[in-house]
C-alpha cells in the first residue's frame, strides 16, 4: 500500500476497462485521481465509488480529439489538487470497419485515429510537463499496443498510431529527463476487459490462447499493475521504455504452437 501516496494522477479514458482498473488501483495505493473520459457520467460514477471507499477522486469530461479539452483537464486537475505528478495517456480508438489494409483504408479514419491515438498523447504531455517540473518531477505513461510491433491484415492506422506513441515516449523521455520527468509506455496484447469479454467470440479467444506462452488471457489489472510500477518510485531509473504486457503471445516462433500440437499427437 502507499506506492503512489499523495501523488496527483490524471487517467484519461478512465471510466472503463484498463483506465478504470488503473484509477481504482492508484486510489488504493494513495493517489489523488482525476478520471477523465468522454463518458462523463461513467467517470463521475467511478470517482464517486473511489470516494465512497475513502479515496480521493474526481470525474470530468474529456474529448481527446480536442486540444482545448485536454488543456482543460490539466487546468482542472491543478485547480483541484494543486499539482500533477502522474499522467496516464490511455485514450485510444480502433475501427474494424474503416481502418483496413493500405489499399482499402478510409483516409478520413486514418486522420481521426492519428488525432485521438497519437496527437492526444503529445498534447497531454505538452500541457502536463510544465506543471510536473513545477512539482519537482513526474511520470508519464502512454498506452501503446502490441500492434506497434507486429503487422496485421487490417488496422493500418491503429498500428501506425501506436508505433508512433512508442517513439514519442522515447522522445519525451530524452527531452525532459533532466527535469526529472520520466516517460514510459505499456503495450497490451489481448486484455479481457468487460467490453472485450462481451464482444470477442469464443472462437477468436481460442486462437489467441493457442499462441499465448501463458495458459490464460490478460486482465485489466495486469496493465494497471504495470502502469502503477511506472508511476511509482520503484521505476525511478526507468525511462523511455515500452513494456510489452501480452502473455508471451509474440514471444516464440509462430510455428511453435503447431509443432507442439503435432508432437502431442505423435506421442498419443
Amino acid at each position: 500500500m502507499g506506492r503512489v501516496q499523495g501523488k496527483v494522477a490524471i487517467i484519461t479514458g478512465g471510466a472503463s476497462g484498463i483506465g478504470l482498473a488503473t484509477a481504482q488501483m492508484f486510489a488504493k495505493e494513495g493517489a489523488k485521481v482525476v478520471i477523465a473520459d468522454f463518458n462523463q457520467a461513467g467517470a463521475e460514477q467511478a470517482a464517486q465509488e473511489i470516494v465512497s471507499q475513502g479515496g480521493e477522486a474526481i470525474g470530468i469530461f474529456l474529448d481527446a480529439s480536442k486540444e482545448e479539452s485536454i488543456k482543460a483537464t490539466i487546468d482542472i486537475t491543478v485547480e483541484k489538487f494543486g499539482a500533477i505528478h502522474v499522467l496516464f495517456n490511455n485514450v485510444g480508438l480502433t475501427n474494424l470497419q474503416k481502418d483496413l489494409d493500405v489499399v482499402n483504408i478510409d483516409l478520413d479514419e486514418w486522420d481521426r485515429l492519428m488525432n485521438v491515438n497519437l496527437k492526444s498523447v503529445v498534447i497531454g504531455c505538452k500541457y502536463a510537463i510544465p506543471h510536473m517540473i513545477e512539482a519537482g518531477g513526474g511520470s508519464i505513461i502512454n498506452t501503446a499496443s502490441m500492434a506497434a510491433f507486429a503487422g496485421d491484415v487490417i488496422r493500418l492506422a491503429y498500428g501506425a498510431s501506436k508505433a508512433a506513441v512508442v517513439n514519442v515516449t522515447k522522445y519525451v523521455a530524452a527531452q525532459y529527463g533532466r527535469q526529472n520527468i520520466r516517460c514510459n509506455g505499456v503495450a497490451p496484447g489481448l486484455i479481457l476487459t468487460p467490453a472485450a469479454k462481451n464482444n470477442i467470440p469464443p472462437q477468436m479467444l481460442d486462437i489467441f490462447a493457442k499462441y499465448n506462452a501463458l495458459p490464460y488471457h490478460g486482465e485489466a489489472d495486469d496493465i494497471a499493475s504495470a502502469v502503477l510500477f511506472f508511476a511509482s518510485d520503484e521505476s525511478k531509473f526507468v525511462t523511455g521504455q515500452t513494456l510489452q504486457v501480452e502473455g508471451g503471445h509474440y514471444l516464440s516462433n509462430p510455428t511453435a504452437p503447431d509443432f507442439r500440437e503435432l508432437a502431442a499427437k505423435s506421442q498419443g
